[in-house]
């Protein structure tokens, strides 16, 4: 027997985002184009899709700092040991993927906690944009660096230089 997943769809900065869930949470946030999350959906919203949409909706108003959903997430232990410690980042603030490798007790393993970062299912709830290189370098992000470096702009990171005026 498989899993119900429900499908709710949020406008986004970036255009409208698939919010996938589970009865028992969220399982996906799905960017415009993004091919690595296969989204097919039984059925449109439930209760946690409908709250996360409203999240993630006062988030991109700038009326929310944080989260707080079920999540249903599905990947390996460490997957989920790496996805889970993005919750700990604050927001405005970034850690390197070394720093980052450190807090899950792997500091040898800064590549496999850079590659769990990107199948992140669940980002911008699990903030993955918070991870920057050790060099201070915006890397990595599936929704693009264009994305990455708005989201930090937005969250007021230090990590982006303020755009000025024209």
């Amino acid at each position: 027997m498989t899993d119900t997943i429900y499908r709710t769809t949020v406008a986004s900065p970036f255009g409208d985002l698939r919010v996938l869930t589970s009865e028992r949470g969220v399982v996906a946030v799905v960017w415009p184009g993004d091919r690595r999350v296969n989204s097919p959906a039984d059925a449109t919203s439930n209760s946690i899709g409908q709250e996360a949409a409203q999240q993630l909706s006062e988030y991109f108003a700038g009326e929310r700092t944080g989260f707080d959903l079920p999540l249903d997430l599905r990947g390996t232990e460490f997957q989920k040991q790496v996805w889970e410690s993005l919750a700990t980042i604050p927001f405005g603030q970034t850690v390197s993927y070394a720093e980052q490798a450190e807090r899950v007790g792997r500091p040898s393993a800064v590549r496999a906690v850079a590659a769990a970062n990107g199948k992140n299912p669940v980002s911008i709830v699990l903030p993955c944009h918070r991870v920057i290189g050790s060099d201070g370098s915006l890397t990595g992000y599936a929704a693009g660096l264009d994305a990455k470096r708005w989201l930090l702009a937005h969250e007021g990171s230090q990590a982006v230089a303020p755009t000025l005026p024209i």
